[in-house]
């Protein structure tokens, strides 16, 4: 037998969302079983799978040993890694984080170590604040993601409350999400609403954008305004309403505006040439507009939160200073 006891990260959550975290090595089928037949308990009685967990509770498993089998948490390891952060805003339960451009934000294929979020965690562990091998269930992680060649403000939670709060904000509509891009061409209209529909080819991670609905389709809006024009090139502040796969990108491209050093959607031969190394996309700006409490979080309602133009790289394209103000 084995004794979990619940800890202020763990606590919040269903039984069965902190049994599918805490032993990973149990099938979910087996897991509910043994909630089922008593093989695990909670607090010394009957459990069941939908209970939501509180800071002290005991979680009792009669189960092998073999399922308690867990990737590995080495606080030696994140303690070896320089982490560099530029951080924006930073409280007790979150952060914001500018990410540069070329920084990939979760791991791939032989770059687990130098991520956004690797280096968040080395941060955490280096300042006391999050120890692997004391979590059972928990990690610090991010909420929202920027693609690689995108630069800009990205979302994490140091505690599980900071996480599910902000999840729940942010999927209720509640954190609003502005870009700067600059785009080929002059736009029809100096601000409008874009509506349209996306089909994500994950095979080609690509997304393909039409006017009409299409099978395996989603809808998708995208506001913007323009900023400043600077030849057959315009600057754009864009409102995500709908947040999809390559949807600034895409969308419009497909208007006949692809935006300057995107490569994908466009063509940049020529804008390679003038040293645009990525596509000219920046999310420069955060509003938290919470319809009720806050939990948390409350005291990010009502506030927003911008990057000083000095560091995002393509403004100075269309004559921004450092100090200038942005609209």
């Amino acid at each position: 037998m084995r004794i979990l006891t619940i800890n202020g990260n763990d606590a919040g959550q269903r039984l069965d969302k902190f049994l599918s975290k805490a032993v990973r090595g149990l099938p979910p089928a087996l897991m509910y079983k043994y909630i089922r037949t008593k093989k695990i308990k909670r607090n010394r009685a009957r459990a069941h799978p939908e209970e939501i967990l509180c800071e002290g509770d005991e979680i009792e498993l009669f189960i092998r040993d073999e399922f308690f089998g867990s990737p590995e948490r080495d606080t030696g390891a994140l303690l070896r890694i320089a982490p560099k952060l530029d951080i924006v805003y930073e409280d007790g339960n979150i952060l914001l984080l500018n990410k540069r451009p070329g920084v990939l934000v979760h791991e791939d294929a032989g770059a687990s170590d130098n991520t956004l979020l690797m280096h968040l965690r080395a941060y955490l562990a280096q300042k006391g604040e999050y120890d692997p091998g004391a979590e059972q269930s928990f990690a610090p992680a991010l909420c929202n993601r920027i693609d690689r060649n995108t630069g800009g403000i990205v979302i994490a939670a140091k505690t599980a409350a900071g996480l599910r709060e902000m999840n729940a904000h942010i999927r209720d509509d509640e954190v609003k999400k502005f870009y700067l891009c600059a785009v080929h061409g002059r736009m029809p209209a100096r601000q409008d609403t874009l509506h349209g529909w996306l089909r994500k080819d994950s095979a080609a991670n690509t997304v393909q954008v039409t006017d009409a609905r299409a099978p395996g389709s989603k809808e998708i809006v995208t506001r913007y305004r323009v900023l400043r024009e600077r030849g057959e090139q315009s600057l754009l502040e864009v409102e995500l309403v709908t947040g999809r796969t390559h949807q600034i990108r895409a969308h419009l491209a497909h208007i006949g505006h692809p935006l300057v050093g995107d490569g994908k959607y466009g063509v940049n031969r020529a804008d390679r040439a003038r040293g645009y190394r990525h596509q000219a996309l920046y999310a420069y700006r955060l509003e938290f507009r919470f319809r009720a409490p806050g939990g948390v979080l409350e005291s990010l309602n009502g506030r927003q939160f911008a990057l000083d133009p000095d560091g995002i790289w393509f403004l100075k394209d269309f004559g921004y200073r450092k100090g200038d103000r942005i609209g």
